[in-house]
Parts: structure tokens; C-alpha cells; sequence
């Protein structure tokens, strides 16, 4: 093939649809048989890789600082004219490989995964799915840019995280009111985008001639392995399950901090607050110190994964200080040209910092595991098995956690991060159920989720169902436009369902490594090593788990964590 890949990122950063057009060109021009069908497949993934890896870099510019508009405007235009023209001619060549009847060795799934592709295709949708990632970075832009005013300093949304989990119950709360009072002024702002999205996607499932938005997103992400009804198992299931363990969780976490009802500035998903007044668990001080640690920590996991971890730093692809106008949370993004990941967290000093770059760390050895694969469409692993791959190597990393084995905290400090990671774990299902079901009944009645306030009330009545325990009487709004601080709701919609079976396996993994923790890192390994070539079921399988929704197989999970969290919360204790 003639097609030149390019010779350094800083090259690949300036080029245009027409550096990468004569690729594909070239490709669809070429005869396909059974004796050239793997080159053909090699060079096909090489021009892919090339637009890919430069979409990704540049949504990376655009979130290390959001207010670069020139990183702004760079990945606008990529948006408006290499996006569009490179999914165009990706599906004229699945077309030609489908047509060619060949079926190449460990190609099965990402055959299957054209079959879908081709029937949902329409270049109609092309430039709408163009707009529907435009408005993904207004939502960033505005989440983006929120600060408040604390104590006289503008401070990040993120930089309150470590007053939301002070022992000083005023301070909490002040924290916490400060950060959903900003949050709740660009309502109006997040509701005019919403209703542009919401609008756009209808228009995309029905262009694809499907009838509503929900069965064009789980054909789009490759659900053959379960079903929204599926998913509704599930929901039940954590009602039945999980919402009564919360509820005692959070009647004992009450009786221990010697309040009447537990409030939402006294612990959430995110941010656990010590119910006997200890200080928050300040496992570093300064970034460096916590690539450090954490570096040590994958080294006795496995001395591969702390291999992968020390690349990832030596090559830069590491950004972990919070700061204005980052872009919020955290990721990790796939630069499949040259087979590496990026990971983007806002650390700020807390032991829930600690958690995301496990967890953003976990993600990035899946690109590692799997970069031996050949072929770009391998890699395309759904979305189930790579949290699968962050989640369990947040408990296949707890061992680790204390200072004696080079980690961030005492015994008794160790045991209570541990206790507090198993704890929020729980409190996550239930929050889970709600995104969940809130998106099930967006898509399934979109007229009604075009009025703002009809999400409100939707959103309200499922935090009534599943988030049970907590006391929000007069923060009622604050508590029905919580739809608002979900971004996946946002810009990945759907995406999220896989967290919380992915936490099942998660804690599954965890239950074989507390019995053999070297088995279980090599079969998760030998997991994530197949990336895409495997059947969802199997992948979870390999993994020494089980892709499940059932009421039993939850309840086996939240036992074991249940045990745990009274056995190490006596430790911390000691």
C-alpha cells in the first residue's frame, strides 16, 4: 500500500480530510481475496488508526484546557470535515468485506459488529452525529467553567471535594450548598442543550428506522448478550437487594455521627464522611507524590501493569492536577495508532483521587493487554468488559494500600479506605438504577422528556424508589435536576448500565483474589488481553466472573462486601 502513515503526532495534529482520503481510496479500489484479505485488514486498520488517534487527541486538547479556542475550533473542524467523510468511507469498506463473503481468523465479532453497523448506517445521520459530539463539548464548556467563591478564593467545583468530607458537619454543608447552588444556576443553560440533544438523537434513531433512540443505541453498542428487559431484571434486583443493605448502611452511618437523618452533605457516592469525626484521609499532598505511590502499588499487583503505568508517565500520557477550566471528572482515551492510552483525572488531595487513577489506570492496561492485537476492530471491546477492567482493579489494587508496602496509608488507615471504597460501592448501585431508568423512560417517551420539568419530576420519583435513606427536605430542587450533573445522561447516553454490572464482576474478581489473588490478576489479564474477539459472556467468563441480573448472584456479592466492610471497619478502629 502506498498510503504514507504519519511521521510524529505533531504531523498527524495538522492534517486534513485529504491526508487521509487517498488511503481509504486506495483500499476500496483494491481486490479482496482469501490470500491478500489480512493485509488488506492491516492496512485498512493503519488509515483508520490515523483518524481515530487524531480525533482523540485533539477531544483531548479540548479538555486539558477548555477555554483553548483554538483547540476548540481545530477539533470543530475535524468534526465538520474529516469525521463525517472517514465514517462514510469506514462503512463502504465493512461493506466491501461483508459482500466479499470472508470471514478471517479471530474476526468473528467484529463481523458481527459490521452486520449491525451496516444496517444502521445512513449518511443523513453523518453530520447530525457531528453535532451530537459538538453539543457534548458546550456541556463540557459549562461544566467547565464553575467555580465558587469560597472563603474569599474562586475554587473549582472539584477543589470542594475535600470540604464535603470535613468533620465538621457546618462545613459540609456549607460546602455542599455552595457547590449546588452554582450547579443549579446554569439550569436553564443545561436545559436548552438538553432539548437540542434530545431532539437530534430522535432524529438519528429515526433516520436508522428504528422506533425510538434506546433500540438504536443498543444496536449501536453491540448488545447482543442482554436486554433492556434485562436491565429492568436488574433494576429490581438492586431494589430488592441492595436499597434495603443501603438503608441499614445508612441508618448505622446515622446513629455513629449522633444525627437524627442522614443529609446529603453527610455522605455520598462520591464522598464518604466519617461518621466518628476522624479527619479525611489525605493519602498525598502533591501529585508527584501520588504517581509515586501509585507506581509502587502496580509494581506488587503485577509487575507488568506497573510496567505499563511507568510508559505511560515517561511518555507523558498521564494529566492529573485539577485545575480551571479542565475538563470535569476523568477518562482514559485510546490512541490506538500508537497503541497507548491517555488518562485525565482532577486530583485534588483525596482518597477518592486515589480510587479514580486506579480506576483510569485499570482502563489504560486494557490498551495495553490488547495492543497485540492486529487489526483496529479487535480493539473495539464493549463497554461492560472495560469497566470490568477499571472497577476490579480497584479492589485487585486494596491489598497494596498500606504504608509498610510502599502505599498511602497506616493499617488502620488502609482497612478504613478500603471499608469506605466498599461502602460507596453499595451506595453506586442504587444510583446506578436511577440513571439508568431515568434514560429507559427518556428514550421510551421522548415527547415528555422534551419538557425539562418533566425530567425533573421522572428523576425525583426514581431517587424516591432506589435512594432511599437520605433526608433533601427543602433542597427538593436540587435533588429533581440531578439529571443535570450526570454527563454520561449527556454525552454518552446509555453508557452507564455497564458500571453496574461491571461492579458485579468486579466484586467477583475481588471474592477469587481474597482466595488467590495471583490467579485472579492472571485470568483478569488473559481477560483484557482479548479485547474485542470474544463474546461478552465469555470475556466475563475468562475473567473468573459472571455477566449477570439476577437477584441471587447480586445478593452472593453484597454479602461478601457486607462481611467485609464490618471486618475492616473494625480494623480501622484498632
Amino acid at each position: 500500500m502506498t498510503f504514507k502513515l504519519p511521521v510524529s503526532t505533531e504531523e498527524l495534529l495538522d492534517w486534513e480530510w485529504s491526508d487521509i482520503e487517498p488511503g481509504y481510496v486506495e483500499l476500496e479500489k483494491m481486490p479482496l481475496t482469501s490470500g491478500n484479505v489480512d493485509g488488506w485488514l492491516s492496512s485498512w486498520s493503519r488509515v483508520a488508526e490515523c483518524a481515530d488517534e487524531l480525533y482523540n487527541r485533539l477531544y483531548i486538547a479540548t479538555t486539558i484546557n477548555t477555554a483553548d479556542e483554538a483547540s476548540e475550533k481545530k477539533f470543530t473542524h475535524y468534526l465538520d470535515t474529516i469525521y463525517p467523510n472517514a465514517m462514510a468511507w469506514e462503512q463502504k469498506l465493512k461493506v466491501k468485506l461483508l459482500e466479499s463473503k470472508l470471514e478471517p481468523a479471530g474476526f468473528e465479532i467484529p463481523l458481527r459488529n459490521y452486520r449491525s453497523d451496516a444496517d444502521l448506517f445512513r449518511e443523513k445521520n453523518l453530520p447530525l452525529l457531528a453535532e451530537e459530539h459538538k453539543l457534548g463539548t458546550e456541556y463540557d464548556k459549562i461544566v467547565g467553567a464553575q467555580t465558587v467563591d469560597w472563603d474569599g478564593k474562586e475554587t473549582t467545583i472539584a477543589q470542594l471535594s475535600p470540604h464535603l468530607q470535613t468533620a465538621d458537619r457546618s462545613v459540609r454543608q456549607r460546602a455542599w450548598e455552595a457547590q449546588m447552588k452554582r450547579l443549579y444556576a446554569d439550569r436553564d443553560a443545561i436545559n436548552e442543550l438538553w432539548v437540542k440533544n434530545l431532539a437530534l438523537r430522535m432524529e438519528i434513531a429515526k433516520n436508522a428506522g428504528k422506533d425510538d433512540f434506546r433500540d438504536y443505541k443498543w444496536q449501536q453498542y453491540y448488545r447482543y448478550d442482554y436486554s433492556p428487559a434485562d436491565c429492568q431484571n436488574f433494576h429490581a434486583a438492586i431494589e430488592q437487594v441492595v436499597v434495603p443493605a443501603v438503608r441499614r448502611l445508612l441508618e448505622r452511618h446515622g446513629k455513629q455521627m449522633g444525627v437524627e437523618t442522614v443529609r446529603p452533605w453527610d455522605i455520598d457516592v462520591k464522598h464518604y464522611v466519617d461518621p466518628f469525626k476522624r479527619p479525611p484521609l489525605e493519602p498525598f499532598k502533591t501529585v508527584e507524590e501520588q504517581v509515586a505511590v501509585t507506581q509502587t502499588i502496580f509494581d506488587q499487583v503485577d509487575p507488568v501493569l506497573g510496567g505499563y503505568f511507568k510508559q505511560m508517565l515517561q511518555d507523558g500520557l498521564v494529566d492529573l492536577p485539577n485545575r480551571k477550566n479542565k475538563g470535569g471528572g476523568a477518562y482514559c482515551s485510546s490512541l490506538n495508532l500508537v497503541r497507548k492510552p491517555f488518562v485525565l483525572c482532577n486530583s485534588v488531595g483525596t482518597q477518592n483521587d486515589v480510587q479514580t487513577l486506579i480506576h483510569e489506570s485499570g482502563h489504560a492496561f486494557h490498551v495495553f493487554e490488547s495492543a497485540g492485537l492486529p487489526y483496529l476492530p479487535q480493539l473495539t471491546y464493549t463497554m461492560e468488559i472495560a469497566e470490568v477492567a477499571s472497577m476490579a482493579m480497584e479492589l485487585l489494587a486494596s491489598p497494596y494500600l498500606e504504608r509498610s508496602k510502599d502505599g498511602f496509608y497506616t493499617p488502620q488507615e488502609a482497612a478504613r479506605a478500603v471499608s469506605e471504597h466498599l461502602i460507596t460501592s453499595l451506595l453506586f448501585w442504587p444510583y446506578m438504577a436511577v440513571v439508568d431508568a431515568f434514560q429507559h423512560w427518556v428514550y421510551l417517551h421522548p415527547d415528555k422528556a422534551l419538557v425539562p420539568e418533566n425530567c425533573d419530576m421522572e428523576w425525583s420519583m426514581l431517587w424516591e424508589r432506589f435512594m432511599q435513606g437520605y433526608d433533601w427536605s427543602g433542597y427538593e430542587d436540587y435533588k429533581a435536576t440531578g439529571w443535570h450533573r450526570k454527563g454520561h445522561i449527556h454525552q454518552i447516553p446509555f453508557y452507564y448500565v455497564e458500571y453496574g454490572l461491571a461492579q458485579l464482576g468486579a466484586v467477583q474478581v475481588w471474592g477469587n483474589a481474597l482466595k488467590d489473588q495471583s490467579k485472579a490478576v492472571a485470568d483478569y489479564r488473559k481477560a483484557l488481553s482479548l479485547a474485542g474477539t470474544r463474546p461478552l459472556p465469555e470475556l466475563f467468563r475468562i475473567a473468573g466472573t459472571k455477566l449477570a441480573f439476577d437477584t441471587g448472584t447480586l445478593k452472593s456479592a453484597v454479602d461478601l462486601m457486607e462481611s467485609q466492610i464490618d471486618r475492616l471497619e473494625k480494623l480501622a478502629l484498632i
